[in-house]
């Protein structure tokens, strides 16, 4: 097994959830005194390790925080048919192997630059809010997840808050009966990487079931995490006719005390949730892969309200403003107040003299290696915003399912890059 492996088996037994930082800052400061690196740490938890009087040219840089379902999981990792996954859970792969990449070529005592980025998983804040110099004229980002491609562009995204308040108490005269409606199981996946797969979006479901009982809502949750295809949801809804199972996932439940009085939420949310282009928008075929797609994440209801939360990304940045301009004024007009966040801007596809230094290399282990670009969020589009006269890659080995309790990553591509990785290095 290499070394990369087990480095990743043992930090997965550190907290890495997004908003947890303490217990893998303490590990890499170990990590660095053992191995003789300065370590530095700004204020939103991003990591710098490098040699005292380092004269390195490239810089690695992963983030390491981890895409959790159900809060404050630690992966428990299984080998499988040569895979690495987790027991009901992410794995963490994304973006932990990277991690591991780095540790191991800081154990090796590669002068390098060594970037660990903080939550890249719930708006890449980390990148965003970077506040310590990248002295090298190169990058090589290990946050991609198909062995053979080098990438050199990533869409940009946004994540988009809607709130409505608006709800009613109304007197059951009309024989209306209670039901829980319930979706659990689903695939789920990537919201970017993985949008064009057709993957189930449980609060899509949810919603036309609702509409087709003609219910109103009393409650209604579901979805996981901003970047996530939504696996799990569930409403109470008040209808005069009994719901009918159109989803084999789906689960109803009569509620048998039903009440006189119900308060339900505006209409506006279900009508929203119905009439929403979900999914992928446009596809660049130049390219050959999504131009823009938006993504239906979570729903939340606290006593008085309803928040909806999306995520929307084009490979385009006027692109990704018209999808933005679209779906707040669509929000707008059926009452809900809207914030946007954790904007990051598209990486146009470039190809330099390092690209092509690292496609060389890796087509010496992998002939039919190329230059592609992805339809997901990469840090890199910050940093090259960030220093313009940047050289950015990014690279990795194949993950499948990330972001999904289906995430696992092969063992094997895992070890050929490991060999790609070093030969980068030892090259610069």
């Amino acid at each position: 097994m290499s070394n990369v492996i087990e480095i990743f088996k043992e930090i997965t037994l550190t907290p890495r959830c997004s908003g947890t930082y303490h217990p893998f800052i303490e590990y890499v400061k170990s990590f660095a005194y053992k191995y003789d690196y300065n370590i530095s740490i700004d204020s939103t938890n991003n990591i710098l390790c490098r040699k005292e009087n380092s004269e390195t040219k490239i810089c690695l840089q992963s983030h390491y925080d981890i895409v959790c379902l159900v809060d404050e999981t630690i992966p428990q990792i299984l080998e499988e048919d040569g895979f690495l996954k987790a027991e009901n859970s992410t794995l963490g792969a994304d973006n932990g192997i990277g991690c591991s990449y780095m540790l191991n070529l800081m154990k090796e005592g590669k002068d390098c630059e060594y970037l660990f980025t903080s939550d890249e998983e719930i708006g890449l804040i980390g990148a965003n809010n970077l506040n310590m110099n990248i002295r090298s004229p190169y990058m090589l980002n290990l946050d991609s997840e198909t062995e053979g491609e080098v990438c050199i562009g990533c869409a940009g995204g946004i994540d988009i808050f809607a709130t409505i308040d608006q709800k009613n108490i109304i007197e059951n005269t009309e024989g209306y009966e209670l039901y829980e409606i319930s979706i659990g199981g689903l695939a789920g996946g990537h919201s970017g990487v993985e949008i064009h797969k057709d993957i189930p979006n449980a609060l899509k479901i949810l919603a036309n079931e609702i509409k087709a009982c003609e219910g109103l809502v009393l409650d209604i949750n579901g979805g996981e995490r901003i970047n996530s295809i939504p696996v799990n949801a569930k409403a109470i809804v008040a209808s005069k006719t009994q719901p009918k199972l159109h989803d084999e996932n789906i689960k109803i439940e009569k509620i048998h005390n039903s009440g006189e009085h119900f308060n339900i939420y505006s209409d506006s949310v279900v009508k929203f949730m119905n009439s929403f282009e979900n999914g992928v928008l446009e596809f660049n075929n130049e390219l050959k892969v999504v131009e823009t797609s938006i993504n239906l994440a979570k729903i939340d209801t606290t006593i008085n309200e309803v928040k909806i939360e999306l995520s929307a990304r084009s490979m385009d940045n006027d692109k990704l403003k018209n999808i933005i301009d679209k779906t707040v004024l669509e929000l707008k007009e059926l009452g809900f107040s809207v914030i946007t966040s954790g904007k990051y801007p598209a990486w146009k596809p470039d190809v330099n003299s390092f690209t092509n230094m690292v496609l060389d290399i890796y087509k010496k282990h992998s002939p039919d290696a190329s230059l592609e670009a992805i339809h997901a969020g990469l840090e890199c589009a910050i940093f090259k915003d960030k220093f313009p006269n940047i050289k950015v890659a990014s690279i990795g080995p194949n993950i499948f399912s990330p972001h999904s309790n289906a995430e696992r990553v092969e063992i094997q591509s895992v070890e050929n890059l490991e060999k790609i990785v070093n030969e980068i290095v030892d090259s610069i």
